[in-house]
């Protein structure tokens, strides 16, 4: 099994060798390492992580704030590490999709479980990502394949039932799919009508 590829963002180089030294000890693979949070996402979006472990407070660009890009982009998901725990950061660290969430000082016990937990809410938002842009894709295959049925039974003169099975025939003798013959039937139709 692969191993865990992390990138580690956190502006004090201590916190970052620590780090790197719990995580191989526990069995991930520090990938990449920085001290800001430009470098933290264009490092991320170079090196494709599994997860990026990056501190609240960083120059230039504030872990929640580049843990926004990073989850608005679905790069990878983000574990922030902070010493502080005011509700505000917390609040900010949700809105910016953060997974998971670690107050220092922090204990390697603390660190599977969050990043295990982290990676697993990952893996269940990109599935049901997945499963809505697979249900939006088979919304629009039957819109679409009921207009070109439409076009086949004022052009034909067919039944619902029989403009359905001509497409259906269409797509196994042609070995395309029934999107793909309908809108080519679409298009016929619309061609048709304006020559």
């Amino acid at each position: 099994m692969a191993q865990t590829r992390v990138v580690i963002a956190d502006d004090e180089s201590i916190i970052r060798m620590d780090l790197r030294e719990m995580l191989a000890n526990l069995g991930y693979l520090v990938v990449g390492e920085t001290g800001d949070g430009i470098s933290a996402v264009n490092l991320a979006r170079e090196l494709r992580p599994d997860l990026v472990i990056m501190d609240v407070k960083m120059p230039d660009l504030d872990g929640i704030q580049a843990a926004k890009i990073l989850t608005e982009e679905r790069i990878a998901p983000v574990l922030l590490l902070t010493a502080f725990s005011q509700q505000e950061l917390i609040e900010g660290a949700k809105d910016a999709g953060v997974v998971g969430y670690i107050v220092k000082p922090f204990r390697e016990s603390e660190l599977v479980p969050a990043i295990e937990v982290a990676l697993a809410r990952f893996r269940e938002f990109k599935a049901l990502e997945k499963e809505l842009a697979d249900t939006r894709n088979i919304l629009e295959t039957r819109k679409i394949v009921e207009r070109a049925k439409g076009v086949l039974m004022d052009t034909q003169g067919l039944k619902e039932a029989e403009a359905f099975r001509k497409i259906q025939k269409l797509s196994m003798n042609t070995r395309k799919s029934m999107r793909e013959v309908a809108e080519a039937i679409l298009l016929a139709n619309q061609v048709g009508k304006e020559s």
